[in-house]
């Protein structure tokens, strides 16, 4: 069986709060300091702290030094991350239905034969 990094399970945790998706919705539209993000959501900038904070670790966002502030962004390897871990997930699907009409169309085939 494939073994996954930790990292995306704790990514979808950090992605269950309703105020950090929308942070991360608002980085995703373009990067941010914590007081725009804070003058655009109904939350005050220490709390918009703490989840850039929980986003960070679960390594969804990164930041840089930008003068006096910090410039929070997507962090395009963690979202990587994300996507591969749920990637597993459509391929499962895609193969089961696959695999139904498959099945199906065998069937049906084989119903007309019987004909």
């Amino acid at each position: 069986m494939t073994t996954y990094q930790e990292t995306p399970p704790h990514a979808l945790d950090a992605l269950g709060d309703p105020t950090r998706r929308a942070i991360f919705e608002q980085l995703a539209e373009r990067p941010s300091a914590v007081v725009d993000l804070a003058d655009r959501l109904p939350v005050s900038r220490p709390a918009v702290s703490q989840h850039l904070k929980m986003l960070r670790e679960a390594g969804l966002v990164r930041d840089v030094q930008v003068g006096t502030r910090r410039v929070y962004s997507l962090d395009p390897d963690g979202l990587a991350g994300l996507r591969d871990y749920l990637e597993r997930f459509w391929r499962t699907a895609l193969h089961s239905f696959k695999t139904r009409v498959e099945r199906e169309n065998r069937e049906k085939e084989q119903g007309e034969a019987d004909d």
